[in-house]
Parts: structure tokens; C-alpha cells; sequence
């Protein structure tokens, strides 16, 4: 009675200002999991008939509960063991930004309540009659059911549902493989006009090419250029003046664009840096449930390492550490000459996540000094400026009263130093014989959906749809804005059309420069498990764990809030069919190390 009572406090705790669904199914949806743990230490605790040891556990119990409250209050989500995972030391900053008052009080209370309980109840001697235990084995029973019918967002998971559901198989492997990127048949949504109207020009004059232009007369265009590969971390397209944001927090980005081709509809395939670089450099989905570890002995055909056959010379340069959520797995044995992270730059500025870029692209233009004027280069720069907490290391130009306003100033900071770099090459003389890829890893939330915050629990437009920059100073008068779809799968053949390089048999990802319809496929597994698509102005997502389906025009309502499931179940269908089966494939592909 007592752990239930400190699991129902910290329940109370969590949906304490949120929405909680008004409907029959709702109190057995949000019950079931806590019901269920007591039952299970009523069932352990009358085996062992040891009460010290019972005791100790149920002060381990309140104490791991107590611990999931603030998280669960920060990231409507309990800790699941994919964040376990993560919370390590580069995230130690970002932890401490939520210690706060109001925080320490929600951690609190659950321990308050776990101590004076046991002293109220002393003089109780509850008994497991029979209405006791049907009631308890109808909760159990009907609750899983509940919870698919109720719109939970997954608080109904307590601590513990939460880090056993993800420590089990959501996505089973399975062997297969299809197109899984050919565009769906259906009719596009009727509005489609309306919204993305086919002019050659937008409001800004800039060139706006239809999704069907072909680029393939820029093949080996850019034969002999040197390539700088940049992943901007944490940058969303929907934040940057080149998408219409106001105000612009990337003005040096912006003006690269002015001779570039823009990607308008580029997609990350997983809202977490390591293994969306992975799919970057190797052209390759990771997938679901996957330990990054295991990537090491997956074949990869990487940008690095064809870029080395061709005679270039390779490094990457991280503004924070390998150590995080096995970055060295990604990027060891991958082609690089050179690697260096925080630990090897050092900075101006040391945090839990790295050094300050500035420091970052010094090293790359010392490094870039040292290659001969004969020789080609293939440089990766991996900026940490812009996740959670929003540090910067001077002041920004917007205000920083709040989350959103800080990491802007944080974009903005990484705007800086990638105009320093870009500068740096300009001195060189080097600048009109690079080609620039740029590219957000993914994006950042900032509760555009209920629950939603930071980047990996979800696959909404904010999470996943990132800027994709490619310039080619000197080469091109005029920026093209592309409309077609297209994924970080697809820079590595891209880069490789555009040098003149033979494709890789490997890569899942292909060239932008055709005009081909293709859909991306992402997915999350930090939390719930989504799987996710997005064809031409249709974008679907799949909740594993309840089944349920969502299906929006984002052309015109992109901030995802009508569900157009219900008005089109075949496309709907059609839709799961494809992101279950290719989660299951490219999980065999993996899990075999193929």
C-alpha cells in the first residue's frame, strides 16, 4: 500500500497542469502499470517473508521513482533505457540546467510521501480479500487495452513500464527488401496547389525549381574541388532565416546559400547526432532498438573512405568528445586521416560538451594548412553549438529569458564560427575550389507538440526536417530551392555524382541531382517508438507501441495538428505496411552485420 501510494504521488506530480484525455478508458489506462508494480512486490515480499530486505528494496523502489519525476515533468517521459544510455558525462550540463526549485521539490515529494506512508499505515493491517484481487486483475488486465485507446503521449507508463519497454523488442528483424523509397501512387492532397504554387521564382527572387528538375548536367561538375562536410547540430530548418524564420539566427549560412542548392523538404533519419551521422557517412539507415557499439562491424562504404581512394586527404574535427553514445563505433575505421575531438583541440572554452566551435574551426583551417597545393581535401566539421542547455560563450543577439531565445543565440554562436571558417578559406584562396555541404543532424523542439522538447522523442516536422545546403562558390549565379524530398542517406551519393566518383553498392541513400519523387524514413526509440515517412506533402507517423496511426499534409498544415488518417485509410495502410516492414528489414541488416 505504500508503494502504491508513492507511485500514485508521483503520478499526481506529472500530469499536475497536462491534458489528461476525458474518457472511460483513461483511469485504467494511467493505473495499470502502478497497480501492477505493487502487486508484484505484494507477490515478492510474501515469498521472501524477509521484512529488512523488503524494506531496503521498497526504499530503493521510492527512491528510483522519486528520481523519474522531474525527468518525466522536463520530457514527459520516465527514463527509458535508450536515455539511460545517453546520460552520461557530456550531458551533464544540460542536467543541471533543470535543477531547480520547483524540480527539487517534485523529487521530493514522492520521498516525503515514501517515508511518512509506512508511519500512517503502521497501525493498518490490510488483507488481500477477493474484491482486492479481482479488482487488481481487471486493472492489470484491461489496462494495455486502455492505453491504446486513450491518448497518453506515454505518461501512462511509470518508471518502470517505461525501462521495460524499451528493454525489450519493439521492432522484430526480418529478412527483405524492397524500393523503399519509391514514391506511393495515391493522389497527392488536393491542396497541394494552393500552398506550394509552381513559380520559378519565390517572394525573394530566389530561382524555386519544381521537384521533377533534372540536375544531372552538374555530374562531375565539381571534379577536383575540395569537399567541407558540415553536420550543425541541433539546427532545425523551421529555425533558420533561409526557411522564412524572423529573425535570421544564421546570416553566414544564408549568404553560402546565395550560390547554392537549397533542399526545402531534408529529413534526418533518426533525432539523435551519432547515429544520424552514421547514416551520413555510410549512406545507411541505422535501426531501431540498436545499441550504437554495434556499428563499428557493419560494412560501410563511407564518404571518407571513397573520398581517400580518390587521392583526398580526410579528417574530422568534433567540437565535443567521442566518447558520447559511442561515437568512435560510427566514425573509427571509416577512412579519416586525422580525428580530433575537444580533448585534442582544447578551447577557449571547456564544457561538459566540448570546446567552443571558434576553437574547433581554428583547428580545421591548421589542419587544412597542412595540406599541399597539389592535394585534395575532404574535411568533416562537427560543431556542438545549439542541443540543450543553450550555452553560448559570449552574448548573443537575441534576449535570453528563455529557452527558445537562448538557443538562438546558440545557432547563432555555430553561425559565427562557420562564417570564420568559411572566411578562413577565402583567405586561402581555397573558397571557389570547395564544395560546401551543410546540414542540420536534426532539429529541436520547443513544445510545438504536447510533450515535446529537445530532439529525440519524437518525429514531428520539428525534430526531423533539417536545412541541406549545397555550394559550390564561384560555380553557380544564382541559388536553386528544390522541392523533392530528400534524407541524409542521400548526401554521400550525392557528393560523390557531383566529384565524378563511381556510387557505392552499399549506400541505401542515392544521388539529389536526378529529379526522382523519393520519400524519407525516420524513426525514434528513445521513448515511445515512432516510425515515420514523409511523400511529397503527405507525412505519416506510426506509434509502435499503441498501433496508432497519423497522417498530415504538412504542405499546408505544417505544424501537423489535423489527422488525416481516418479520411484515407488505404494510403494510411499502405503507409504502415511500408515503415514496419522497413524497420524490420534494415533491423535484420544490422543485427547481421550486413
Amino acid at each position: 500500500m505504500c508503494l502504491l501510494g508513492v507511485l500514485l504521488t508521483a503520478r499526481a506530480i506529472v500530469l499536475i497542469g497536462r491534458p489528461v484525455p476525458l474518457s472511460i478508458w483513461a483511469p485504467f489506462a494511467y493505473l495499470w502499470q502502478d497497480v501492477l508494480v505493487a502487486a508484484l512486490f505484494v507477490a515478492v515480499d510474501a515469498r521472501l517473508k524477509r521484512p529488512r530486505v523488503a524494506w531496503t528494496c521498497y526504499g530503493a523502489l521510492v527512491l528510483y521513482i522519486a528520481l523519474n519525476v522531474p525527468v518525466a515533468r522536463v520530457l514527459s517521459t520516465p527514463l527509458t533505457r535508450t536515455m539511460m544510455r545517453a546520460a552520461r558525462g557530456p550531458l551533464a550540463d544540460a542536467v543541471l540546467h533543470y535543477v531547480t526549485f520547483a524540480n527539487l521539490v517534485a523529487l521530493a515529494t514522492p520521498v516525503i510521501a515514501g517515508v511518512i506512508l509506512p508511519r500512517l499505515l503502521a497501525a493498518a493491517s490490510p488483507g488481500l480479500n477477493a474484491t482486492v484481487v479481482v479488482i487488481t486483475a481487471l486493472l492489470i488486465a484491461i489496462g494495455p487495452f486502455a492505453a491504446s485507446r486513450v491518448e497518453t503521449g506515454g505518461l501512462h507508463r511509470n518508471a518502470f513500464g517505461a525501462l521495460v519497454e524499451t528493454s525489450i523488442t519493439r521492432v522484430s528483424a526480418k529478412s527483405g527488401f524492397d524500393a523503399w523509397r519509391a514514391a506511393d501512387q495515391h493522389e497527392p492532397p488536393t491542396n497541394t496547389d494552393e500552398h506550394e504554387p509552381p513559380t520559378n521564382t519565390d517572394e525573394h527572387g530566389t530561382a524555386r525549381d519544381p521537384m521533377d528538375v533534372d540536375l544531372t548536367s552538374l555530374r562531375g561538375s565539381m571534379r577536383g574541388r575540395n569537399v567541407v562536410l558540415v553536420a550543425l547540430e541541433s539546427t532545425g530548418a523551421r529555425h533558420l532565416g533561409l526557411y522564412g524564420s524572423a529573425p535570421d539566427p544564421a546570416p553566414n549560412l544564408t549568404a553560402l546559400a546565395q550560390q547554392s542548392v537549397v533542399f526545402e523538404r531534408a529529413y534526418s533519419v533518426y533525432p539523435e547526432s551519432i547515429k544520424g551521422l552514421f547514416a551520413t557517412l555510410c549512406s545507411r539507415y541505422p535501426a531501431f532498438d540498436t545499441a550504437p557499439e554495434i556499428y563499428a562491424d557493419v560494412r560501410c562504404a563511407s564518404l571518407a573512405a571513397a573520398l581517400k581512394t580518390a587521392g583526398y586527404r580526410t579528417a574530422l574535427f568534433h567540437s565535443g568528445r567521442f566518447m558520447y553514445l559511442g561515437m568512435m563505433s560510427v566514425i573509427d575505421r571509416r577512412g579519416f586521416d586525422v580525428m580530433e575531438d575537444a580533448g585534442a583541440i582544447g578551447g577557449r572554452v571547456d564544457s561538459s560538451f566540448g570546446v567552443d566551435d571558434m576553437s574547433t574551426v581554428a583547428g580545421v583551417l591548421r589542419w587544412i594548412d597542412t595540406v599541399g597545393p597539389a592535394e585534395r581535401f575532404f574535411v568533416t566539421y562537427l560543431p556542438t553549438s545549439g542541443p540543450n542547455p543553450y550555452v553560448t560563450t559570449v552574448r548573443g543577439p537575441f534576449r535570453s529569458d528563455q529557452d527558445f531565445w537562448r538557443y538562438m543565440n546558440a545557432l547563432h554562436e555555430s553561425d559565427v564560427a562557420f562564417g570564420a571558417l568559411v572566411e578562413g578559406l577565402r583567405q586561402r584562396h581555397l573558397l571557389e575550389n570547395t564544395l560546401f555541404v551543410v546540414y542540420g543532424d536534426h532539429g529541436e523542439a520547443f513544445g510545438e507538440h504536447p510533450g515535446n522538447f529537445a530532439h529525440t522523442l519524437f518525429i514531428h516536422e520539428e525534430n526531423v526536417r533539417i536545412p541541406l545546403v549545397i555550394a559550390a562558390p564561384g560555380a553557380m549565379e544564382q541559388p536553386v530551392r528544390l522541392s523533392r524530398v530528400a534524407s541524409v542517406i542521400d548526401i554521400a551519393p550525392t557528393v560523390l555524382d557531383l566529384l565524378g566518383l563511381p556510387s557505392q553498392p552499399l549506400h541505401q541513400g542515392s544521388s539529389l541531382l536526378p529529379a526522382e519523387s523519393r520519400i524519407a524514413l525516420f524513426y525514434t526509440d528513445y521513448s515511445i517508438g515512432w516510425l515515420g515517412l514523409r511523400d511529397d506533402c503527405w507525412k505519416y507517423l506510426y506509434e509502435i507501441d499503441s498501433r496508432r496511426s497519423r497522417l498530415f499534409d504538412v504542405c499546408a498544415d505544417p505544424g501537423e495538428t489535423v489527422d488525416h488518417a481516418p479520411e484515407h485509410p488505404d494510403r494510411t495502410a499502405a503507409y504502415r505496411d511500408r515503415v514496419t516492414a522497413w524497420a524490420g528489414a534494415q533491423k535484420e541488416l544490422i543485427e547481421s552485420r550486413q
